[in-house]
Parts: C-alpha cells; sequence; structure tokens
C-alpha cells in the first residue's frame, strides 16, 4: 500500500474545495514525484499547484488549486512522514534507548535517525542513514536547520563509539551542507575518556570552522541508568570531571567570542549541578538556542518567573504541592521562596522525586515515572494541587513513561494533579498562584516518540 494514500481531507481546505477524495493516492505536485512529507510540504508551498493523483480504481487524474502560499493543503496521509520511519543503525556506546527496561512500550524502544523528523520534529541525527540522494535532497530543497549529533569528529573515535563504518563521514557531510548554506545545531554526549579532553577540543575546533553554518553546540553528560546489564562499562560524571570539561568549554567560547561574536558552544545545566556550580546568567545563553539540550533552561526558567512575580500582588492561595526531579527542585524552591517573598502567604512545599525506576543517577524531571510519584508521595501532606512538569508525560497525553496514567495517580495519591508546561516559568508562576495553566504538548505521531536524554529537563 502506498504511503501517499490519502487518509482523508480536512473540512473547507484547498484541497476539498478541488474535489480530492480519500482513497486517492497523491503522486506528483507540479511535475515533482511526491515520496514522503518532505517533498509534500515543499512542494505545496505554492500559491498554484497542479495535483496528480491515482484513484483507487487505478485511474490518474490532475486537479489544479489556487491557496495563499503557504497554506496548508489539507491532506491528511495514512503516516505523519508518508513513508515508513527510518530506526537508527548505529550501535552507539551510550545509547539511552538500550539502557530502557524490559516490558515498556514498543514506541520506546524504536531508535530513530530519520533527517525528516530532524527538521520537523527537532529530533538529532547521526548522518549515517544519509544516502547520497538524500543528502543532495537536503540541499536541494534547502531543508534547515538541521539537528545532529555529532559525538566526536575524529572519524576513528566516532566510529567505534556509534559502531557504524559510515560514523566518519559526519565532518565531509556537514562541510557540504554548510557550503550549500544549510545551519545545523550540534550536540556531543559527553562520556568520560572517552570523547571529552583531546577529543573534545578537536570536535569543538572542527565545528567552529563550519561557523557560521554550525549555529549552536550542546555538550551534554552521559545519562547512566541501572539497566546497563551485557554493555560497555561508562560511568556519570563526577564532580571534578564536570568542573575540568566546563573549564574546557567556557575557555574555548571565550576565545570564539573574542574572534566571531558568538560561544558557539555551551555545556548543558546538568553539567554545572554536577560541579556543583552556579549556572552562568542569561545573557551567556544568546539566543537559547540549545533549550532542548538542557541549555540555560534552567536559568531561563528563573527569569521568567520573576518576571512573572515581579508586579503580583500579595494573595493567600490554596496549599498545594510540586513534584519534580531532583535536578530541578533547588530551583523550583527557589522560585517558590520568591513567591513568598512577593504576594504573601503561598503554602506549597517541592517534594524531589529520586528516580528509582531508571537509577538514582538519572536525575531530571522527565524521566520520572507515575509509580516513583505514588510510591514516594504517598502520605504526604499533598495540599490540592499536585504540580508536575509536563515533560513528565507522553506528548499529547496523560501517560507517564511507564503507562501509569494521571487519573491513576490522582486516585492513588487523592489529589488533583495539574501538568504544567515544563519549560515556562510564567506558567509555574501562574500555577503556584492558582490560576488555571494549559500544558500545550503537541501530539506526536507514533514513529516521533523517542527519549533523548535532556539533562536538565
Amino acid at each position: 500500500m502506498s504511503l501517499t494514500k490519502i487518509a482523508s481531507v480536512d473540512p473547507h481546505s484547498p484541497a476539498r474545495k478541488a474535489g480530492v477524495r480519500p482513497g486517492e493516492t497523491l503522486t506528483h505536485i507540479n511535475g515533482h514525484p511526491i515520496v514522503d512529507v518532505l517533498d509534500y510540504k515543499f512542494y505545496a508551498y505554492d500559491p498554484k499547484l497542479e495535483l496528480t493523483l491515482t484513484e483507487p480504481e487505478g485511474g490518474s487524474r490532475t486537479l489544479r488549486i489556487r491557496k495563499e502560499e503557504g497554506e496548508d493543503l489539507g491532506l491528511n496521509f495514512e503516516t505523519y512522514l508518508m513513508d515508513r520511519a527510518r530506526s537508527c543503525a548505529n550501535k552507539c556506546i551510550f545509547c539511552f534507548v538500550d539502557q530502557m527496561p524490559p516490558g515498556m512500550r514498543d514506541t520506546l524502544y524504536f531508535k530513530d535517525d530519520d533527517a525528516r523528523l530532524s527538521f520537523l520534529m527537532g529530533n538529532y541525527i547521526t548522518l549515517t542513514n544519509l544516502s547520497q540522494r538524500e543528502i543532495q535532497r537536503v540541499i536541494d530543497l534547502r531543508i534547515s536547520p538541521i539537528n545532529i549529533s555529532v559525538h566526536a569528529t575524529d572519524p576513528q573515535l566516532r566510529t567505534a563509539m556509534l559502531k557504524n563504518p559510515r560514523a566518519g563521514e559526519c565532518l565531509d557531510i556537514m562541510s557540504w551542507f554548510a557550503q550549500a548554506g544549510i545551519e545545523m545545531n550540534c550536540q556531543v554526549v559527553a562520556c568520560p575518556g572517552v570523547n571529552d579532553g583531546p577529543a573534545l577540543a578537536r570536535t569543538m575546533e572542527d565545528l567552529g570552522q563550519l561557523y557560521p553554518a554550525v549555529t549552536s553546540v550542546a555538550v551534554v553528560p552521559v545519562g547512566v541508568t541501572r539497566f546497563r546489564e551485557g554493555l560497555c562499562s561508562i560511568e556519570p560524571y563526577t564532580k571534578e570531571q564536570a568542573a575540568a570539561l566546563i573549564d574546557q568549554v567556557e575557555s574555548f567560547a571565550s576565545h570564539f567570542m573574542e574572534n566571531k561574536g558568538t560561544n558557539l558552544v555551551w555545556c548543558s545545566d546538568e553539567f554545572y549541578l554536577i560541579a556543583g556550580r552556579t549556572l552562568p546568567e542569561k545573557a551567556y545563553y544568546e539566543d537559547m538556542d540549545q533549550l532542548e539540550n538542557g541549555v540555560g533552561m534552567l536559568r531561563l526558567l528563573l527569569h521568567q518567573a520573576d518576571m512573572a512575580l515581579e508586579e503580583e500582588e500579595p494573595e493567600q492561595t490554596a496549599p498545594f504541592s510540586i513534584a519534580t526531579g531532583l535536578s530541578a527542585a533547588p530551583f523550583v524552591q527557589e522560585i517558590l521562596d520568591n513567591a513568598r517573598k512577593q504576594c504573601g502567604n503561598i503554602k506549597g512545599t517541592v517534594y524531589p522525586i529520586i528516580n528509582r525506576f531508571f537509577g538514582e543517577t538519572i536525575t531530571v524531571s522527565g524521566l520520572i515515572t507515575g509509580t516513583d510519584l505514588m510510591e514516594q508521595l504517598r502520605g504526604k501532606d499533598l495540599g490540592e494541587r499536585l504540580l508536575i512538569p509536563d515533560n513528565m508525560l507522553r506528548a499529547g497525553e496523560r501517560v507517564f513513561l511507564d503507562d501509569v496514567t494521571v487519573e491513576q495517580v490522582e486516585e492513588a495519591l487523592g489529589v488533583t494533579v495539574v501538568p504544567v508546561p515544563a519549560d515556562s516559568g510564567f506558567d509555574l508562576a501562574d500555577a503556584i498562584l492558582g490560576r488555571e495553566v494549559t500544558a500545550q504538548c503537541p501530539v506526536l505521531p507514533p514513529e516521533a516518540e523517542y527519549y533523548r536524554y535532556n539533562p536538565s529537563s
């Protein structure tokens, strides 16, 4: 069955008005073959379109459509990608999916490495899946920006880390993209004694040579769960190791700033927490391009909450509680303390949740399960509301990583659970003050569910 078969047509859409019918297959737009969602979105952007459709009976017909430039045609297909998602061909020594416990939902074991999801959903890719034709299509369609998991630019080291013979081609492919004006955000998952130190110095220098096509680089610590049986030995960063890496990155960033006017490379918040260091001020993070990797996320949360609270009148709210990861808990507590100073008798308690499901080395809120919430908060004074960051839940749903639902947690703890946007200090301040907030999680297609270790969620 063709995956460009039209499943439905939105009411009042340009496609519906033109007479496109569910069950037909879209084969061409303005003469260009439509292979997947990237072709569809690129060629359907124009205001004048000629659609070639194959009817269920096998016949072919052509329809002409006029619409606003950029207006969505209103077609929905059998799958979001109009194709099958491409799984990862690597066997990375630090892969978080390999450290998942057994018995979880199937989508959590699917390792995507799909350039289309990088452009459309922000997923990071390693480039090892791209054929020469697909590399050229990225250039021809101007697919930008692309998020790339680099890890190391030394070809031999990268090949050893990803366990893929094509891994060493990364810098060559990135150079082609740079020459074509494709912007790239990069990620380095740092493993102690593997790709830090001299290897990280080379990586930063190589990526710096590709500036301004490489617009930002995040260095995040490897996530180590308790489920590493049969995998190579990797230890979490120690306080001393984290401090040394921060010094190395900040030294490079300082010199790059002097020459190019940007830091280019940043450590994630998690490194500062491990090292016991104060987070840099908000201005250090420039445009906050690496929030998805936990770079500057906590500083932004504090800044936004302060802005939201600075002009508030004193008031009293019903008692409540906040559950979050060990990493974020001190910062959430600081926001709550500031709210008390500014707004009066606010009765709230922050509960840091220990991650017993994945192991206590995992301290981020986005990997907390419903089971850990229920076991650690049962019998606690939770007030009338329990606030949780919405990244504990599957995007667009009310389900935790372990398939426990929000409703089950509410029943077990006898309290209303309120998901709060994890990346918004404004919403957290509103929730603390008892105002209604709505977590705006986009609904992801099934093939896009993956868990990228986000150090400071």
